[in-house]
């Protein structure tokens, strides 16, 4: 028999603390391998209907949907919300970063969450606090109600960023569940971009509303969709679990094997030892964690938050005529460049796709920068412009492409099992730190040097080119056990 473990994602066993704590984008696929006489039960799978499955996967991306919508909000915004609240920089800074920390909140309490109410619950639970969240920011008349529904819009997502992959893997037979767990990262991208181009065209506090109509379609199709049978069996729900298992698989599939799977599966999970904090310090664990909290660490601080966060604003500081422009060529070009990163991640590694990736945010970062620097000295000012749009767009397109998604898969790929929750807790809340911190100080960066700042996340994407080539493996169809020996040796 065998049973996938779905990365971070199908871990249904003991939550703790910032074990809770789990990747939010790409999943990658485990195995383990228990000994029987008897086939996988794939072929059962593929054979029963599908329809619930996308109709289950169509409502919990909407929960993706709105993750993307309230990271792409701030972008198209920023000149006239601080216009009409009259915010300072430091005041709209806060309110474009404060959504990370209610983000980085929400994904701590999440794991509890989602085993304590159930997935469904956790998402009912999210779009409720989304949707005060965006109403606090259309009745904004300062920076206080404008910052609590920010926050509470990040507390949302962050739980959103837990629970729908996890729901998503653990309702789809082995043989979709690859493709369908893709979608939580498209649809992220997509309603980012969503944002961008409806906030191009109507006005903050109207765009805001429109937050509201993904969690509105989320609320509504929960009511029609059942509940994880992984989570009913954990919490000991038999019946219900075997009622909702059918109604994934078609009245007429016989489900008997993989329901024993999944018993088998939360056995062996729940065998497993605990993890704790200190133990990430061991010596056969340490260089794992080390390159966990390094990719994140570069993720970041190349400045795809701060960039993405304030994008119109970047447009319109280097001259261009229209900066709604700039915006919706970035919109545009995020989900393509997305879709063509997902196909190259099997295909051509994971170590050369996030090295051809830095090193094109090392190209659009220097260009922007070197767009600000010949502004700065009244040089070329008909270039500027061109070299600002271009060095954002190859900036976003090569993000798109590897550093937005192979840093999330290597680190689903380089734990143990026995200690991947605290482990990916601990790199994730990394993660979520280097997102505020960067999102919180581009404008005060911008400030100081518009053309420094670029440079700066350039030279981390250099740093991130070197760094991979000289401690990240290659992980891409190797075993556990080949990537430890890999790391250690």
């Amino acid at each position: 028999m065998t049973i996938r473990l779905q990365g971070d994602v199908e871990r249904a066993g003991e939550v703790n603390g910032l074990e809770d704590l789990e990747k939010p984008l790409i999943l990658e696929e485990k195995i383990v391998v228990i000994n029987d006489n008897h086939e996988t039960g794939q072929d059962q799978e593929s054979t029963g209907s599908i329809g619930m499955v996308l109709l289950c996967t169509f409502v919990a991306v909407c929960g993706s949907f709105e993750f993307g919508s309230c990271v792409g909000y701030s972008a198209p915004t920023q000149s006239a919300i601080r216009e009409d609240l009259n915010l300072s920089i430091a005041e709209y800074s806060m309110f474009g970063s404060i959504l990370t920390i209610g983000a980085m909140f929400g994904a701590i309490t999440s794991g509890r969450i989602a085993d304590f109410i159930g997935r469904k619950g956790a998402m009912r639970m999210s779009a409720c606090i989304c949707i005060t969240g965006w109403l606090a920011v259309f009745f904004s008349t300062g920076p206080s109600s404008l910052d609590a529904g920010r926050i509470l819009t990040g507390y949302g997502i962050g739980v959103f960023s837990y629970v729908v992959p996890i729901f998503i893997a653990e309702i789809a037979p082995k043989n979709l569940r690859g493709g369908l767990t893709t979608l939580n990262q498209l649809m992220i991208v997509t309603g980012s971009s969503t944002a961008f181009l409806i906030g191009s065209a109507i006005t903050w506090r109207g765009l805001a509303l429109t937050g509201i109509v993904p969690c509105v379609f989320l609320l509504v199709g929960l009511c029609f969709v059942p509940e994880s049978p992984r989570w009913l069996a954990k919490v000991g729900l038999e019946k219900e679990f075997r009622e909702a298992l059918q109604k994934l698989r078609g009245k007429d599939a016989d489900v008997t094997r993989e329901a024993a799977e999944i018993q088998v599966y939360l056995e062996t999970l729940q065998a497993l030892p605990k993890a704790e904090l200190l133990n990430l310090l061991e010596s056969k664990y340490i260089r794992s964690v080390i390159i966990g909290v390094a990719v994140m660490v570069f993720q970041q601080f190349g400045g795809i938050n701060g960039i993405g966060f304030y994008a119109s604003e970047t447009f319109a500081s280097a001259g261009l005529s229209s900066a709604k422009i700039g915006t919706i060529a970035y919109a545009c070009i995020q989900i393509p460049i997305t879709m063509l990163g997902a196909v190259l991640m099997d295909k051509s590694g994971r170590r050369p796709l996030i090295m051809i990736s830095a090193t094109g945010t090392f190209l659009g970062s220097f260009l922007a920068g070197t767009s600000f620097f010949l502004k700065g000295h009244g040089l070329l000012l008909e270039w500027v412009p061109i070299l600002a749009v271009a060095g954002v767009l190859i900036y976003v397109s090569a993000f798109s492409i590897g550093m937005g998604a192979v840093p999330w898969v290597i680190m689903s790929e380089i734990f143990p099992i026995n200690i991947k929750g605290i482990a990916g807790s601990l790199v994730v809340l990394v993660n979520w730190l280097g997102a505020w911190a960067v999102s919180f100080t581009f404008n005060f960066l911008m400030d100081w040097s518009s053309s420094g700042t670029f440079f700066v996340y350039s030279g981390f994407s250099v740093l991130t080119v070197l760094y991979v080539a000289k401690f990240v493996p290659e992980t891409k169809g190797k075993t556990l056990e080949e990537i430890q020996k890999s790391i250690n040796s």
